[in-house]
């Protein structure tokens, strides 16, 4: 029997006790991720009773952290941030600026240093995208306008805080701070050295990092993955996804003084290359889950209740600027694009807590002696706090929405502004404005729709939220319009009175019954088409004669059946909706 199993003793007291926790978080309608705090809390030195090894669990945590940030690497979709850029972009870099301001000020008014007051700022400026993603899924708005939005923000704050990670150690001397040799690497910057040279050379070894990882990494990698997959073994593939996740990390780390984080993130980029990397992100979820906790576990560890106590004005500062100042930020700067006050809301909701990155950038900033004890203890109150009471903004919403356009002209001005994009051009021809289908999304389905008209020569308008988007489509010749189509303006603004069809393409079905009502009040005869992917709410919508619902896994084995069926010289018999 070993005489040493501190390690065993912390990841069995840290997994269970979040499990039990996680649970009990969750059966209260709040984010598991609460309970896997509140675990280390717990089992930490700063609460009494059975206390883990603090040292082990930062490295479990270093461990969650690399797995975390290969996970966001293999979901980073360049495509998906472009397609909304425009906004994501400039709002997410004004945002992060805005909020860290108002923690630098608040750092200020406590008698903090600048380079104290920038770390923490900056740790209280950035979201949890597990958080979001989690919060998105759980309502079935991930895939809308508004969740694409939130996730590509979110994405803009995360690479912002990579940057950071990098330029933080070199930056750690001109700031106030005391960096180790451990921390900064090379960048560090010696007696006398110049300052500029040590960032530079820390921006050229990261550049050397990700030309390596964008021209080697890309091509050998998918390779790699594809060989292991050919041999058949389950527990091969996940040994080969997490020791390329691990090992490119740790080699970011020694050959080129990159981060951990930023090494295991651009892993993950590279394997989604990989025809494989779903499977990748499959296999590799259970390990990245676990360790995931430990991180959370760990952060929870080194979390001082008492201040809670001892610094109740200053916790309750904190909450202001993640869950007050943030949102109100992000909300004016999504009503300044011009996008409608349900979309600038849920972006708020979204910003109004903070999370992973906060965590990785509050331990670098007390490693680099760039933030006090009570700044990092300030910073998990604030998501400790923020993570339990976001489900209660995304709540809000609907309510905050109808209230602001009863009591606040400003609010309903702003939905009825003059925008050149809600509107049809007067150039639209003639055809476009009658007899013509109004297809309502144009993602992945309603593309596909929408290619199959313009090969028919069927005249079509597209009401969509993405104006950026729209844009895009006026500029191909498409005839479209940008907005909420559960709002009766936008359809008018499709002349849905004179079409001849609505077709619903849109994975948001929450409110296709106010557009099927808008419709057949202006058009009592027009079809209806819409989608589905659950079942139980396809036969709800067919049995209150909504319209045809076609549910995607049922098209898919009809379409697979009719092709056996072909193969073996039977005509398949129609699908009910085709007999519409």
């Amino acid at each position: 029997m070993p005489h040493e199993i501190n390690l065993i003793t912390t990841i069995a007291a840290g997994l269970g006790l979040a499990l039990v926790l996680g649970y009990l978080t969750a059966r209260l309608k709040m984010p598991s991720l609460v309970g896997y705090l509140l675990a280390g809390i717990c089992i930490g030195p700063a609460t009494p009773g059975f206390v883990a090894d603090v040292s082990l669990a930062g490295q479990l945590a270093e461990i969650g952290v690399m797995l975390l940030m290969f996970g966001v690497g293999l979901h980073f979709s360049i495509d998906d941030l472009l397609a909304v850029r425009r906004i994501a972009v400039p709002g997410a870099l004004v945002q992060i600026a805005a909020a860290t301001g108002m923690g630098m000020l608040c750092a200020h008014i406590w008698g903090w240093g600048i380079g104290e007051g920038l770390v923490f700022g900056l740790a209280l400026s950035v979201a949890s995208t597990v958080v979001l993603l989690r919060a998105l899924e759980s309502r079935g708005v991930l895939e809308s306008v508004n969740g694409r939005i939130a996730v590509g923000w979110l994405v803009v704050e995360d690479l912002a805080m990579v940057l950071v990670l990098v330029l933080l150690p070199p930056l750690a001397h001109v700031l106030g701070g005391t960096p180790d040799a451990h921390v900064a690497g090379t960048a560090q910057v010696a007696s006398g050295g110049s300052i500029w040279t040590a960032v530079g050379l820390t921006l050229a070894k990261v550049a050397a990092f990700i030309t390596l990882m964008l021209v080697v990494g890309r091509r050998v990698f998918p390779k790699v993955l594809w060989l292991v997959a050919r041999t058949g073994s389950r527990e091969l593939f996940s040994l080969c996804v997490i020791a390329v996740a691990l090992g490119v990390a740790y080699g970011s780390s020694k050959f080129f003084d990159v981060s951990f984080a930023l090494g295991a993130f651009f892993a993950g980029m590279v394997m989604r290359e990989s025809e494989y990397s779903h499977r990748a992100a499959v296999e590799s979820l259970p390990l990245r889950d676990a360790f995931s906790v430990l991180f959370f576990v760990s952060v929870g560890m080194l979390f001082d209740p008492q201040v809670l106590l001892t610094e109740p004005l200053k916790v309750l500062a904190v909450v202001a600027v993640i869950m007050l100042g943030k949102t109100v930020a992000a909300v004016l700067l999504v009503l300044l694009f011009r996008y409608p006050l349900n979309t600038a809301l849920t972006v708020g909701a979204s910003l109004a807590q903070i999370g992973e990155f906060s965590f990785i950038l509050a331990s670098l900033g007390m490693s680099l002696g760039l933030l006090p004890a009570e700044g990092q203890s300030l910073i998990l109150a604030g998501a400790l706090i923020s993570i339990s009471l976001n489900s209660l903004a995304f709540s809000a919403i609907r309510p905050l929405q109808t209230w602001l356009r009863e009591r606040s002209a400003l609010a309903r001005r702003l939905e009825e502004r003059d925008d050149p994009l809600a509107t049809l051009p007067s150039t639209t021809q003639e055809s476009h404005l009658s007899k013509q289908v109004v297809l309502v999304g144009y993602g992945r389905v309603g593309r596909r729709i929408a290619h199959q008209l313009k090969e028919q020569n069927i005249p079509f308008v597209v009401a969509e939220q993405n104006r950026e988007l729209v844009n895009t489509l006026r500029g191909q010749g498409i005839a479209a319009v940008s907005g909420d189509a559960s709002e009766p303006g936008v359809l008018i603004q499709a002349h849905i009175a004179r079409a001849n069809m609505l077709v619903i393409a849109t994975p948001d079905t929450l409110h296709v019954r106010k557009m099927v009502d808008t419709a057949r009040t202006l058009n009592p005869d027009i079809g209806v088409v819409l989608r589905s992917h659950n079942e139980d709410e396809a036969e709800l919508l067919t049995r209150d004669n909504i319209g045809n619902v076609f549910l995607g896994e049922q098209e898919l084995a009809n379409g697979m059946a009719r092709h056996v069926l072909r193969q073996m010289g039977l005509e398949p018999a129609q699908s009910a909706a085709e007999q519409h």
